[in-house]
């Protein structure tokens, strides 16, 4: 499917190499405060051709409104936002017409439809997540009204990782580097690793932290749609993702029960906190309102300029190497996509708790 979500819902259409990609968001509550300006900030941030370590397709990336925002604030109705593609090289891929790239979707959607658009993956390209993070910008100002505050940072690159967790950060850094990590000496490290692996024709992968503050208790349905769940599915459908885990995640299953149950007290001002936050907060698939946090595994990018062993689609053994421009790293720019499905996520959840008690 093209959709996600319930209440607050977004389909996104358009290729790597057609004319443009959009959105449409339907569910959109009337009277939300929203800016061209605040969904470029976001686009901006996502955009290939930023620095150094990222592809140097170069795409303004700038989004039209079509419908639904009228003098600044949502009307209640269907909001389409559109980018339209301009810096397309389609030449670079013509000669994977008739290719299966390694560990690329070329041949699992050939399988699927009986034809694929090979023109930078199509459909399956990265590029549809612009899409995502200009839908996610708008959820992020429903979540501005309720003080919930969303970021993501690159906590690892290959085997560099930020020592310590979120805590111990200043979150506020995550945009003072190109690689958007806010602990600035690791930062350093990471970039000077992504561009030794773009020297060699190659690439890497890593982790990216999700931290969400502010949060109210009681986000999330009891069964199907659990909050971990819901965030989840959202972050395994972003393209090269390979894992995601929240709160103490696997590390969790080497301490004993004494240890991982987080004990609830009332501080000072009245408000019901836990002692620690191994459930990362979420408990039973609703948030607790302690931080909720999360990482996200990104694998190295498929596309690499070495050649490689494969097949074409008549069965016969060929060599094939990437041409094009390409990510070293997808961590940087997976930031924002994190982010907006994030916001994604909270905003449909806000909505489907107004439901959820008189």
């Amino acid at each position: 499917m093209n959709t996600f979500g319930h209440l607050f819902r977004i389909t996104t259409f358009g290729e790597s190499h057609g004319p443009g990609i959009g959105v449409v968001i339907d569910g959109c509550p009337a009277g939300l405060a929203v800016t061209d300006e605040q969904i470029q900030v976001a686009l901006d941030r996502r955009r290939p051709g930023q620095s150094d370590l990222t592809t140097p397709r170069a795409e303004a990336d700038r989004v039209e409104v079509q419908s639904g925002i009228f003098r600044g604030q949502t009307t209640g109705t269907p909001i389409s936002l559109y980018i339209r593609n301009q810096d397309q090289h389609s030449h670079d891929y013509s000669h994977i017409e008739h290719a299966y790239r390694p560990s690329h979707a070329d041949y699992t959607y050939d399988q699927k439809y009986g034809r694929r658009d090979f023109r930078g993956g199509g459909r399956s390209s990265a590029r549809e997540t612009a899409a995502r993070v200009a839908a996610g910008a708008v959820a992020q100002q429903l979540l501005n009204q309720h003080s919930i505050q969303v970021n993501s940072y690159v906590s690892q690159v290959g085997a560099v990782a930020v020592p310590g967790g979120y805590e111990t950060l200043d979150l506020g850094l995550i945009d003072s580097n190109p690689v958007r990590c806010p602990h600035p000496e690791t930062a350093e490290r990471m970039a000077a690793l992504i561009r030794q692996t773009r020297d060699r024709h190659d690439t890497v992968g890593g982790l990216v932290t999700g931290v969400v503050q502010g949060l109210p208790a009681g986000l999330g349905e009891p069964v199907f749609d659990k909050l971990h769940a819901e965030l989840g599915r959202a972050m395994l459908g972003i393209n090269a993702v390979k894992g995601f885990e929240y709160g103490s995640g696997f590390a969790g299953t080497l301490l004993f029960g004494s240890e991982h149950n987080d004990e609830f007290y009332t501080d000072e001002t009245g408000r019901v906190r836990t002692r620690t936050n191994h459930s990362g907060g979420i408990q039973g698939g609703i948030s607790n309102g302690q931080d909720v946090y999360f990482r996200v595994a990104f694998k190295p990018v498929a596309t690499i300029l070495q050649p490689q062993a494969t097949i074409n689609d008549q069965g016969e053994e060929i060599s094939l190497a990437g041409r094009g421009r390409h990510d070293p790293c997808v961590l940087p720019r997976a930031v924002p996509i994190v982010d907006a499905m994030t916001s994604l996520v909270l905003a449909d959840l806000l909505l489907r708790a107004r439901a959820n008690r008189l």
